[in-house]
């Protein structure tokens, strides 16, 4: 009896590792397996534009999905007049620092002005994901910020802002500098009466994000109607939310829902 409880304590000693080995390990092996297919900006600007309206985010054709482009001072983003689902590389069009397209044809949404702001400003931001979901608009509605007090959102503790005011439709200049100046340095906003926007490094990040705050925006408004939101541990949730971000699980989450995606319907994202 003795002998069997050493071994046992031998063994969970030897198993119990501090929670950062674990998190090595699981970065090398990433790294290792979630390769991502080389597509093009305009093919992941499209993938993004197709797996948010998938996703309920579709809402006519209001919202903007824009990338850096490969030259300074310009953008790839869908041409306007299309819907999300309608999108494709070969209709997302490249526009100058004024809007004005250098590659593609189309028109360009007037709106998206206000994209220009956040990348002027902000050099580190290549993608911007900019859209009107049923709960981020219910919760914009009522004028409550954003609450990040789950695992799967833990992306948005202390990464999302909050704009009180509404300037009316996007087509000038107001906009942009009212929603850079109160995004800041955070990733995410809540923008009051409008819907939300996500600015981040890569596409892929920002399509996840937009998926992931809409999905923050709906347990916030199931949880409140429950009872009392209950706030995350400071340190655990600043540990998730770097988990979640890092790039290869950004990646791997963007590929699953391209492949859900591209499996449903064809390659047509891509054409």
């Amino acid at each position: 009896m003795y002998l069997s409880g050493l071994i046992l304590e031998i063994v969970v000693e030897h198993i119990t590792r501090d929670k950062e080995a674990y998190f090595e390990k699981t970065k090398k092996e990433m790294e290792r397996y979630f390769q991502m297919p080389n597509w093009t900006i305009p093919q992941k600007v499209a993938l993004t534009c197709r797996i948010l309206a998938d996703q309920g985010h579709e809402s006519g054709l209001a919202g903007q999905i824009t990338a850096r482009g490969e030259k300074p001072d310009t953008y790839w983003m869908l041409s306007f007049g299309l819907g999300f689902d309608e999108a494709s590389a070969s209709n997302i069009v490249l526009v100058d620092d004024d809007l004005n397209i250098l590659e593609g044809e189309g028109m360009v949404n007037p709106s998206n002005r206000f994209h220009l702001w956040v990348y002027r400003h902000r050099p580190n931001v290549s993608a911007i994901v900019h859209t009107h979901p049923p709960y981020v608009s219910a919760l914009s509605l009522i004028g409550q910020p954003l609450v990040a007090a789950h695992m799967d959102t833990s992306m948005f503790y202390d990464d999302c802002a909050y704009l009180p005011y509404w300037p009316g439709a996007p087509v000038g200049d107001e906009e942009g500098k009212l929603i850079h100046e109160a995004l800041g340095d955070k990733r995410a906003i809540l923008l009051a009466h409008h819907g939300q926007l996500v600015a981040t490094g890569s596409i892929e990040e920002s399509c996840v994000l937009g998926i992931f705050i809409e999905r923050a925006a709906r347990m916030q408004i199931l949880a409140s109607s429950a009872g009392t939101v209950q706030s995350l541990d400071p340190k655990n949730a600043k540990e998730a939310h770097d988990y979640r971000l890092s790039k290869k699980s950004i990646e791997g989450s963007f590929h699953y829902y391209a492949r859900k995606l591209l499996k449903r319907d064809g390659d047509e994202a891509l054409q």
